[in-house]
Parts: C-alpha cells; structure tokens; sequence
C-alpha cells in the first residue's frame, strides 16, 4: 500500500524544488549592469573606434604581408621629405635659379675649404674640377668634367649631402648656384650663366656617353633548403680582372 510522505519531508521537497527552480532562473536571467560600468564600456568603445580612426591599418593587419600589428603609414608630408632625389630628365627638381656669380661667393664660403678655391680639392677630399682626359690613365682624376655622368647627380648631390657639416641646409637657388660654379670651374658653361629648373637637363656633361645601363636581370631568388646544386657545377660568369682590383686596393 502506498504511504503518503511526512510532514516534515513534504516541506523538504517542496524547498528542494523551489531552490532548482530559482537557480535556472538565475543562470538564463540577464546580468544587472550598474549606471558606472555601462559608462566604462561606452568609453572603451569609444577608445576603440578612435584608435581603428587614427591607424589605416587597424582590422585588415592580418591580411598584410609583413605587418606585425605597429606603425603606420607615411603621410604625403613625411614621404615629401625623402623624395628629393633628381632624375638626369630634370623630373624632381625644385622651382629655382641660380648664377654662376652668385655661386662663386656661395662655393667660397662653404665648399673652399674642403674642395679647394678652385675645385681643385684639399688634402684628401675630393677634387671636382681637371682631370679631363686621366680615365684611361693608372690613377685617373675623376672629377665633375672627366667622369660623372650628369648635371642632375651633381645638383642632387649637393642638395643631399653638403656641406659636409651641415647637409640639406641650402636652398633651392643656393643649390642651383653652386651647381653652376662647379660646371663654370670644369669650363662647361659661361660666367654669365644661370642655372635653373628649365635648362639644367640640358647641360651635358662630358662622360655622359660612356656609361651604359647594367644589362643583368633583376633576380629573386628562393633560397633553397634541400636537393640544392652542388657549388662545385656553378660557374661564375664574371669577375674582377687582377688589374682591377690592384688599383682598387691602392
């Protein structure tokens, strides 16, 4: 015959079931967010959004080669000032003039000194004028009239790299002016001569014609980790004469 359960047992099943049913409730029931922590979390969203504003890079870094989650970027301003180099065409010159009288008293007052009064050089920096006609000798005077190729290299040169102690510091007319005194002091131009944007492509200097472009290929290669070439079966195509490379030691 069945029996009915006790009192005191009725009222233990019914607190059990009662406890069963508030923890499921309290498990699925949304969390109680505070009025602070809702505003610490706008706030980090917030954060979020500004940083993913200021990095262009921020939610595709994974998918750039490369790219290990820092930097940026170079703004047109920080790429313009780097991008001074000069083609021998003229393209990437800057607007300006400069005379070849005006480059005198430039050249005296910061070239001198180093490369002499009249390019003729001062202890072992480098002589800019004369040697016309020494290339063919043993130890030829290569100069800005004997052996560089451009006017352009010149120019360029002197807006990146002097004066010695303080490189970039001229400006553009500056620069055009003592690029003028040394083509004057190699006999290439007049006294009365104005160098500028326009016509300095055209002033040729005298070994322009003797350099040529490197006929090797441009090459990537996959560096090889097995069943390599034996080094043995490799053959150097080229190589520097002993004649060369005993002038290049002395």
């Amino acid at each position: 015959m069945y029996k009915f359960p006790s009192a005191s047992a009725s009222i233990l099943l019914i607190f059990l079931a009662l406890l069963t049913v508030g923890c499921s409730q309290e498990d699925t029931a949304d969390p109680v967010v505070t009025d602070k922590e809702d505003k610490t979390a706008e706030k980090d969203v917030a954060e979020n959004n500004m940083a993913s504003k200021n990095d262009p890079l921020a939610g595709y870094a994974n998918n750039r080669a490369g790219y290990y989650g820092y930097g940026s970027p170079a703004s047109a301003e920080q790429i313009a000032g780097w991008d001074i180099d000069v083609r021998p065409d003229g393209v990437g010159l800057p607007e300006g003039s400069g005379s070849v009288e005006d480059g005198e008293t430039l050249y005296e007052d910061k070239c001198a000194e180093c490369h002499g009064t009249f390019g003729e050089g001062e202890g072992r920096y480098p002589v800019l004028a004369g040697g016309r006609g020494s290339l063919k000798d043993a130890r030829p005077t290569k100069t800005v009239g004997s052996y560089w190729p451009y006017t352009s290299t010149l120019y360029d040169y002197i807006h990146r790299a002097m004066p010695f102690t303080q490189p970039e510091s001229l400006s553009a007319d500056e620069t055009y002016a003592i690029t003028a005194y040394v083509l004057y002091l190699n006999d290439l131009v007049e006294d009365d001569f104005v160098l500028s944007l326009d016509n300095l492509a055209s002033v040729h200097l005298p070994n322009e014609g003797n350099f040529v472009a490197d006929p090797r290929p441009d090459v990537a290669n996959e560096r090889c980790m097995e069943n390599c070439r034996d080094p043995g079966e490799i053959k150097i195509l080229s190589e520097v004469s002993p004649r060369a490379a005993e002038q290049a030691s002395t």
